[in-house]
């Protein structure tokens, strides 16, 4: 058994991973090139969260879409829902879905659930549980006013899920772009308008010391600007602030190694050690590819020791 791994963990195109350890075992979920017969979200499996192979794909075509992003799972009831966004139907932009399923694997069924109807545009779901068993739903929306320091843009808000179908209806701001690193691109057209365009999104959620840490992606994703900071509050629905040692990326482009990281979700090793799941353009920026590395915290203050593209211990196969 090696002692080691490198990133990537697997060589083939997985955008926006998510990792889901159930029962022992680890799947992954990502952003990719549909299969032959159009089904989406190729699916992995690993049994210690280095060694990944494909199990298929998720999500049958849903008549209409042209466009899927950043599936999420979550385990409720003996029952997985996949959450995700996609483009096309009743001609309309990005829309967070959800699809259920018995197994980790799938295949997943659509439930023809618009979860936000009255967005014009959301993506990124991140379905998050917290310690008293009430779900939540954080997502990406779009912001057109210039509020304080909040640029127009992208940004994350959260709403509790009154079921694992259903959102209240009431949306609280997580974070908002406000920052130079944030710039998307410069006079996007919108909506009808030009803006200086800033994006926040891909929202992850880790619970450490009775707070909320929800972690983001900002920038633009096919640049080197591209990184993820992180906000906190003692709630799920906020309100959050902004640390200031997290005024910079805490994980970000190392230049002739690692372009744009970012996307991460969060798991745990077999020995508790917590894992920041993320991934990253090569250096030819021909694939985003899935990477793992440590995440440790220095009393509340979250480290995460990312990205590494040199050999890096694996204390759990020991």
């Amino acid at each position: 058994m090696p002692s080691t791994y490198t990133n990537p963990v697997y060589p083939h195109y997985m955008a926006d991973p998510f990792v889901l350890r159930h029962d022992g075992h680890y799947y992954a979920y990502g952003t990719a090139a549909p299969s032959a017969d159009g089904w989406q979200f190729p699916v992995l499996h690993s049994p210690d969260l280095v060694h990944w192979e494909a199990a298929g794909y998720a999500l049958p075509p849903i008549p209409g879409a042209d466009q899927y992003w950043a599936p999420e799972v979550a385990f409720h009831d003996g029952r997985f829902y996949l959450y995700f966004s996609a483009r096309g139907l009743d001609d309309r932009d990005h829309q967070l879905r959800v699809a259920v399923s018995d197994q980790p694997t799938g295949p997943f069924l659509d439930r023809g659930v618009v979860l936000t109807p009255d967005d014009p545009f959301t993506i990124d779901p991140h379905p998050f549980r917290d310690s008293d068993g009430q779900w939540y739903l954080f997502y990406a929306r779009d912001f057109l006013t210039l509020d304080g320091e909040y640029r127009v843009g992208t940004g994350i808000v959260v709403d509790k899920l009154i079921d694992m179908e259903t959102l209240a209806g009431d949306p609280q701001v997580v974070v908002r772009p406000h920052a130079d690193w944030h710039l998307f691109q410069s006079e996007r057209s919108m909506y009808g308008a030009v803006y200086e365009w800033h994006t926040i999104e891909g929202a992850a959620v880790r619970r450490h010391n009775g707070r909320y840490y929800c972690f983001y992606s900002g920038g633009a994703w096919e640049r080197e600007n591209y990184g993820v900071a992180y906000v906190v509050a003692d709630h799920p629905l906020g309100p959050y602030h902004r640390p200031p040692e997290a005024a910079t990326p805490l994980l970000k482009s190392v230049p002739g190694q690692v372009i744009g990281p970012g996307h991460n979700s969060f798991t745990t090793a077999p020995d508790g050690q917590e894992i920041v799941v993320y991934h990253g353009w090569d250096v030819e920026r021909t694939a985003r590819l899935m990477r793992i590395d440590r995440l440790t915290w220095d009393g509340d203050t979250p480290v995460l020791h990312a990205p590494t593209f040199t050999p890096q211990p694996i204390p759990w196969l020991k």
